[in-house]
């Protein structure tokens, strides 16, 4: 660099910091240069080797030449001249010797010049993308700087996880909660395939994600780079919609789409972000896109035909069922009327646990296998069953007994697994609305409040017992279920594993006005702390739905060791976590499995640390508890501290 005018001067090392015939890499704003000290003269060299981009901050000086750390070539350390006169050299800044340090002059910067992946970032945050979760890294690098420059405008919030697979998690569990978009984020070839286990959660769940994965440049596309896979076979089958962003491509046009079709399609859109495409320069003339014009309201009314069959065989049923599904989230307000309406029974698939409160009189619990007797028992006695937003899982089992009308907004998703008598195309509030309309006046429902009560009774007697159980083993989940029935905040937020805590969690914990947040079709070990990081964020918006709202996590020991750095994330950025860990020292699910197979129990013990003194190391709180009557104060505790907390509770692995 011959022009020293105009030239910031800034001090890179003290006068001893560096010895005689040492390197050393220094970052001055947004340069890096490689510091040389030999024979008692300074250099500052440009840092990047000419032919791979070597650090040469971190090469050596060999018989008098700096030597690249990466292919061995060779430079003057103080000229930056290669020998033999060749002509690729590296470029030198001035340095100068002062009394208190050596200073190097660098030019004034160059303002930012706005990027294909600023442009791409500006239109997810139009799209209200105000999340992202992932890990930056070599091939993510121009699209991370665009993050940040939204980050640091206020736009958007970045959470830096320890590993991809939480990032997919934490997304698809905001939005399952909210039917918004967050957006996960990796390099190419590992980082992306992490992703796909939470990926695959959002895609079964029909939760709406944005991925973003980095890539090789496309100029070695094919032949097998380092770290390179074809994305978009390996997220064909779990993305909706996936687009490789070429240098040609209409960037803006790229996320319209991607927003699009994961909103509408409830599911995964996945933009692949090759390497050298992130940095294309754009200037400030090219526009951000926005969903403006691009989406319509999702209130579909039912063919008319159908409504009048479903409300026909409403009008003369003497027991109608409403059956709840996580597709009715959104709806509960008119779903609850009506069933008050009809003065009848509200069970809920193990998905929408908590879309009616357990304290509702016509509330009855989940069905299926995590369910309770009481919403099995009216099942069971009903005469039409009317479904809302249930996917009919096998796990749930609706009975295929009974005259059944299904209402979706998927028509792949009527009659999905077998034959229903009325099935309804249409959005739920909207055809519930309807129903209420047609049977205001006109229906031949029984009260069947008193029965409800009845069955609640017969089933809380039932579990007061079981909460007595005691084998010396640890706490059963009876009793840890019934505090936190008692305990937790009626608006928290809970996100909870898959195991044995979960069944138990199904049968045991009386929902009041909590939302419940699970991995439900993917079943998916190690979901419950991700999810929490992804619910907490939401709580975090100005939306008076979520916001300020408790975030609680319950897993066994076996999901938690799946994700447990992730506490660290939440130390990190002081998410308001509370952790309820089952600990029973096995995979107590699977042992049960074994057992009901006629198998042996093989390999399903495990060994573990001491949790809460783990949660204490990484910087949060910690709480042990070893019997019930500890479980009271414990929690409260745990929810009054302002950060993650993890209560490690020794449990019975047989009196789930």
């Amino acid at each position: 660099m011959s022009d020293t005018k105009n030239l910031n001067w800034t001090k890179v090392l003290g006068k001893s910091e560096l010895p005689d015939g040492r390197v050393k890499p220094v970052t001055c704003q947004h340069t890096t240069v490689c510091m040389t000290h030999y024979k008692g003269e300074y250099a500052a060299l440009d840092n990047k080797c000419p032919h791979q981009g070597g650090p040469l901050g971190e090469g050596s000086i060999e018989n008098g030449m700096l030597r690249c750390p990466w292919h061995g070539w060779d430079y003057d350390p103080l000229t930056g001249n290669a020998p033999g006169g060749y002509d690729d050299g590296v470029e030198t800044y001035p340095v100068e010797v002062r009394d208190d340090g050596i200073y190097v002059g660098f030019p004034e910067e160059e303002p930012h010049v706005r990027t294909s992946s600023d442009v791409m970032v500006e239109t997810m945050v139009n799209w209200g993308i105000r999340h992202v979760f992932g890990m930056v890294g070599h091939s993510n690098l121009g699209l991370a700087d665009a993050i940040r420059i939204q980050e640091e405008q206020g736009n958007i919030s970045f959470y830096g996880i320890r590993h991809e697979g939480a990032a997919s998690f934490a997304a698809s569990a905001y939005g399952k909660l909210t039917g918004r978009l967050a957006a996960c984020f990796a390099i190419a070839g590992p980082g992306a395939t992490n992703l796909l286990t939470g990926l695959w959660d959002a895609h079964v769940d029909r939760s709406p994600v944005l991925a973003l994965t980095g890539q090789v440049n496309t100029q070695v596309l094919g032949p097998g780079a380092f770290q390179e896979i074809d994305q978009q076979a390996a997220f064909g089958g779990v993305a909706v919609w996936s687009q490789t962003v070429l240098q040609n491509s209409k960037f803006a046009e790229l996320v319209n789409l991607a927003g699009k079709h994961a909103l509408l399609k409830r599911g995964v859109s996945h933009l692949i972000f090759p390497d050298e495409v992130q940095n294309i320069e754009v200037g400030e003339g090219l526009e951000a896109g926005s969903p403006e014009g691009r989406m319509m309201p999702q209130t579909i009314s039912p063919p008319a035909k159908s409504l009048e069959k479903a409300v026909n065989l409403i009008k003369k049923a003497k027991r109608p069922v409403i059956i709840v599904g996580h597709g009715a989230r959104y709806n509960m307000d008119s779903i609850t009327e009506f069933a008050e309406l009809l003065d009848c029974p509200v069970l809920t698939t193990f998905k929408g646990k908590g879309l009616i409160s357990d304290t509702h009189p016509l509330g009855c619990g989940v069905l299926g296998r995590s369910g309770t007797p009481i919403a099995s028992w009216f099942m069971n006695e009903s005469d039409v069953l009317i479904v809302l937003g249930s996917s009919f899982s096998n796990h749930t089992g609706i009975t295929e007994k009974k005259p059944t009308i299904q209402v979706d907004f998927d028509p792949m998703m009527l009659g999905k697994f077998h034959a229903v008598d009325i099935p309804v195309l249409g959005e739920i509030g909207v055809t519930v609305e309807l129903f209420k309309e047609h049977l205001k006046n006109d229906n031949s429902a029984d009260s069947q409040r008193e029965e409800i009560a009845k069955r609640w009774k017969i089933w809380r007697e039932e579990k007061e017992k079981r909460r007595g159980d005691n084998q010396d083993q640890g706490v059963n989940s009876a009793a840890i279920f019934k505090t936190l029935s008692d305990v937790v905040p009626g608006n928290a937020i809970i996100a909870v594993d898959v195991g044995n805590n979960t069944y138990s969690f199904g049968r045991y914990f009386e929902c009041k006005e909590q939302a419940v947040l699970m991995s439900g079709y993917l079943g998916s070990i190690g979901y419950s702390f991700p999810a929490a990081m992804g619910a907490w964020t939401a709580t975090q918006e100005e939306d008076p739905l979520y916001k300020g709202r408790p975030v609680i996590s319950i897993s066994g020991d076996g999901g938690f060791g799946q994700y447990l750095t992730e506490f660290n994330t939440a130390v990190k950025y002081g998410m308001n976590i509370t952790h309820i860990l089952l600990n029973n020292s096995e995979l107590g699910k699977i042992s049960k499995e074994q057992r009901s197979g006629d198998w042996d129990v093989w390999q399903t013990s495990l060994t573990n640390p001491n949790f809460a003194e783990y949660a204490e190391n990484c910087g949060g709180k910690g709480i042990r508890v070893t019997d019930k009557d500890q479980l009271e104060s414990a929690i409260k505790e745990a929810l009054k501290y302002a950060g993650p907390v993890l209560i490690d509770i020794v449990s019975d692995v047989e009196l789930i």
